[in-house]
């Protein structure tokens, strides 16, 4: 509501007994995101503590746990599986949830309802369920312990985000942009390629990020399949804190925060770009 004022329109403002409940649903935002975040003010200044031991506060600066990551033979095997894994995942995981999403927008046929079920399912059953499961199923496939099992059993997880992301763009989308250009002779491939994918190409994108870092940061699945060989970072994370009381890993989480929140920034990023091309 608005008055107007000389030919101008000022806002009413609400008064500020009205505005308490606002103020007092951002104060609980705020609180709930400092409590999720507030580890991190922990495990960082440990990452460069000069004792041996994981010490709060650190009695020292020192970067002999990032040294001693670096020079790990084991740390760095570790790191590479889990790169290799993750990027496998993600080029998986996003060709065939686009392709998902394209069958699902795009077709009229009977069970697409089941169908979307089904490819979700992973995001909705429990972790530890899907990981047994996987296990015997790869088992009997002789994939356990082998980097092809672990991109299979990330894809059947990555799948479902990708799947939601790139349909949300969809619905966006503008269909007569598609029959225009099938209407002028080019084939649907050619269509996809030139027009539908350049304009869905920023959920595309965020959904591959999405594949990469859930694929990279997975423990429960990675236990059960792993083997002895294949080992990922997180899972060396893992035995790091049953097996021995190691302040690397406290490096490690720290490298490990500063890329997630690249890949937060890169999506944001995308989400900004998408939300100018829809404007």
């Amino acid at each position: 509501m608005t008055m107007t004022d000389g030919g101008r329109s000022n806002p009413i403002k609400k008064p500020l007994i009205q505005q308490l409940p606002s103020y007092g649903l951002y104060l609980i935002c705020g609180l709930i995101c400092l409590f999720l975040i507030s580890p991190m003010f922990i495990v960082i200044p440990i990452s460069f503590s000069s004792s041996q031991f994981l010490k709060f506060p650190p009695p020292g600066f020192s970067i002999q746990w990032y040294e001693n990551y670096f020079a790990g033979r084991d740390w760095i095997s570790a790191t590479l599986t889990s790169f290799q894994v993750a990027f496998l995942t993600m080029v998986a995981a996003t060709f065939l949830g686009t392709l998902l999403a394209m069958a699902l927008a795009r077709g009229k046929f009977p069970g697409k309802n089941l169908i979307y079920f089904v490819a979700v399912s992973p995001m909705v059953v429990p972790l530890i369920i899907t990981a047994i499961s996987l296990y015997f199923f790869f088992s009997k496939l002789r994939l356990v312990g082998t980097i092809p099992g672990l991109v299979g059993a990330h894809t059947i997880l990555t799948i479902p985000f990708v799947l939601v992301i790139v349909s949300g763009t969809l619905k966006g989308f503008d269909e007569t942009l598609e029959r225009a250009s099938l209407s002028l002779g080019a084939s649907p491939l050619k269509t996809f390629f030139y027009v539908t994918l350049p304009v869905i190409r920023p959920g595309v994108i965020s959904g591959a990020l999405f594949a990469f870092i859930i694929s990279f940061d997975e423990l429960v699945v990675v236990i059960f399949l792993c083997g002895v060989e294949t080992v990922t970072l997180p899972k060396r994370m893992w035995d790091g804190i049953r097996l021995e009381i190691d302040p690397t890993i406290a490096a490690v989480s720290t490298l490990l925060i500063g890329l997630s929140v690249l890949m937060l920034l890169a999506m944001e990023l995308l989400r900004m770009k998408r939300g100018k091309t829809e404007t």
